[in-house]
């Protein structure tokens, strides 16, 4: 038969059960406001039953409190998580974009727009009205000092924004690592408490609050299994393996064991492109290889700034290592290894697009070298190549015919670096047409014209760009090569063009050391606006028909026959640009705005399922506490019962 006090144990276990969920209840209600709290509930079950060996059989036992646990959805998280990921990309886009469409705004004063029909309208028309006036000459090449000015800012604030998104760079690694420690930490705290059977459900909170946090960063994926005992493989010891990778799968926090990022900025003469500021971050895993930012899974804030800061429009320097392309060269007393390269995209036969760094680093068949110098050939079959010279102490053991060879990472989105690149093409077709016009051209007093536009590089000289340079060709014999071809388009077939980096030639004009020659500032009169003149010096024409030159100067502003940039004539430069930044800009705010209304719709599913109801909690506490009281009365009516049986019946 049953226990004589079967009737009170069954009762207090009611108590107990009552009491805890009162608890968690009270619990619910504390936390209700509680940014990443998960709802609790008791979980119970009937106590195994009683055999009292009668006629009925068993007797019930009361109830067992098995565990308090949470109320979530796997599947949200994974969706807000995922959400998170695109919201904090397109946001930090948007932002910065945001940015440059204001830096590139015409704002019908010392926008591009307005600057350049000011140079067509006061600069070179009044120059055709009143050709031997030196005052219009004077306020014509102050009209384009504001058209250098123009460039020269607008790359200064392109250089501050890749820094500021550089520095933005080291602080969101700098939160990875934050939130992995802590995550680290937390495994081992829930791992203990879970070990001794209990449910770690605030710590569990923590920690998916942190992964909430770190997908906004960066793309996360999350995996959580048990682990068993080694002594015997199916029991489970309570405590569970917790892995989270990031980046296409990078392990970040394997359970007890993270791995840690860093950022290392580069050397000043390790760039990947032209215009880009000294000392970008690389992100590399502390004691370890380079972290891949460059696969097409990252996303997240991490990756928006990385596409902003190196964004090329999937236009970076790549090409095949031709075949006993490595050779040597002497550069001082030293003999260093070269690499010559074949390439065959348009963008990158072209000089006036070139965005190759005088100095970087190569990845030939997959391993890194470092090169101090290239140049650019292009034969007399139309076939290009640039050959890179290797810095010092570089050597190549190994057969690299053949292998694939890239500079930087393929980035399909507009970032700094393409804007830059944009207003260098611009800047070198724009300065070469006008600069040949004027050289060809003669000043009032008949002397040859001289250039107007040239670059402030350091040893550039005075921005007379040389026109022609030697070279030794395969036999060994001296030939000479004209440069100015090579961004002009005029192109002769049958000859073969070769140009360095260190050249003074059009690759060193940048929107950054854009400049005037000095010496047209200080003496206008410099200006080559004639066409032509007669053998005894006097002019060939009379009348405003001999400054023809001016008038081609004009034309070739207007006329995208004489001058094209991207099939649109120089003064449309900005409407090609601006209409980049516009897609880009508004398409970051599109895919911004939608997220954040997903970023709603999914949280306000999880709080669904996770989240406190206050209403919904204080009718469970009505039960509760009905429950409660009525296991306190079972109590109160067994303890009368067996007082009864005690002092009255002397059992």
């Amino acid at each position: 038969m049953a226990s004589t006090f079967a009737g009170l144990m069954i009762a207090g276990s009611g108590l107990r059960a009552a009491n805890a969920a009162i608890n968690t209840s009270a619990n619910n209600v504390s936390n209700a406001d509680t940014t990443g709290y998960s709802r609790q509930k008791v979980v119970q079950e009937a106590a195994d039953p009683l055999r009292v060996f009668a006629s009925y059989g068993c007797a019930g036992a009361g109830v067992k409190t098995l565990a308090i646990e949470r109320i979530r959805d796997e599947f949200y998280d994974i969706k807000y998580r995922e959400n998170e990921t695109s919201y904090g990309e397109y946001s930090t886009k948007n932002y910065y974009m945001q940015l440059i469409q204001k830096y590139f705004d015409d704002d019908e004063v010392t926008g591009f727009v307005t600057i350049f029909k000011n140079m067509q309208a006061c600069g070179t028309q009044e120059v055709l009205k009143n050709p031997g006036d030196a005052t219009s000459k004077t306020n014509f090449i102050g009209t384009v000092e504001k058209l250098v000015e123009y460039f020269n800012t607008s790359a200064k604030n392109l250089e501050k924004l890749q820094k500021d998104v550089n520095d933005e760079v080291k602080v969101r690694v700098e939160k990875i690592n934050a939130i992995s420690k802590e995550i680290q930490t937390l495994n081992k705290q829930i791992n203990v408490i879970e070990l001794s059977g209990s449910k770690a459900n605030e710590l569990r909170d923590k920690r998916d609050l942190l992964v909430d946090q770190l997908s906004e960063i960066v793309d996360v994926e999350v995996s959580e299994s048990p682990i068993y005992d080694s002594n015997d493989p199916d029991r489970e010891t309570g405590g569970h393996r917790y892995i989270v990778k990031i980046a296409g799968g990078q392990t970040l926090v394997d359970n007890n064991v993270r791995n840690e990022l860093e950022c290392r900025a580069r050397e000043a003469n390790n760039k990947v492109n032209q215009s880009d500021v000294a000392g970008l971050y690389d992100i590399y895993w502390v004691g370890g290889d380079m972290f891949n930012t460059a696969n097409s899974m990252m996303g997240g804030a991490l990756a928006g700034l990385l596409q902003l800061r190196d964004g090329n429009n999937g236009e970076n320097f790549y090409g095949t290592v031709e075949k006993g392309g490595l050779g040597t060269t002497t550069v001082g007393t030293e003999v260093r290894q070269t690499v010559k390269i074949g390439v065959t995209a348009e963008y990158l036969k072209d000089l006036n697009k070139s965005n190759l760094a005088e100095s970087g680093t190569v990845n030939i068949g997959n391993r890194l070298y470092k090169y101090d110098s290239w140049s650019f050939e292009r034969d007399e079959n139309g076939n290009c190549s640039y050959t890179l010279t290797l810095a010092k102490d570089e050597q190549i053991d190994i057969n690299i015919d053949g292998k694939f060879a890239s500079v930087g990472d393929s980035i399909d989105y507009q970032g700094v670096p393409y804007y830059m690149e944009q207003m260098n093409e611009w800047l070198r077709l724009f300065s070469q047409a006008i600069n040949s016009i004027l050289e060809n051209g003669y000043t009032d007093d008949g002397k040859p014209g001289c250039p107007m536009f040239t670059s402030d590089y350091p040893d550039s000289t005075e921005g007379l760009f040389n026109s022609e340079y030697t070279y030794v060709d395969g036999g060994g014999n001296t030939q000479t090569s004209n440069s100015r071809d090579l961004f002009s388009g005029n192109i002769d077939p049958t000859k073969k063009y070769v140009v360095s980096c260190q050249d003074d030639s059009y690759l060193r004009m940048t929107a950054k050391n854009f400049a005037i020659l000095d010496a047209l500032k200080k003496n206008p009169e410099l200006l080559g606006v004639k066409g032509d003149i007669a053998p005894d010096g006097e002019s060939a024409s009379d009348g405003e028909s001999q400054y023809a030159n001016m008038k081609l100067v004009l034309d070739t502003m207007a006329d995208e026959k004489k001058l094209s940039f991207r099939g649109a004539s120089a003064g449309e430069f900005l409407t090609c640009v601006l209409g980049d930044i516009t897609l880009a800009a508004g398409s970051a705010q599109t895919f911004e705005e939608n997220h954040a209304g997903l970023q709603t719709m999914l949280n306000n599913q999880r709080l669904s399922i996770s989240g406190v109801d206050e209403d919904e909690e204080a009718l469970a506490v009505v039960h509760l506490q009905d429950s409660y009281t009525l296991a306190c009365k079972m109590i109160s009516t067994f303890s009368e019962i067996y007082d009864r049986l005690i002092l009255e019946t002397g059992v």
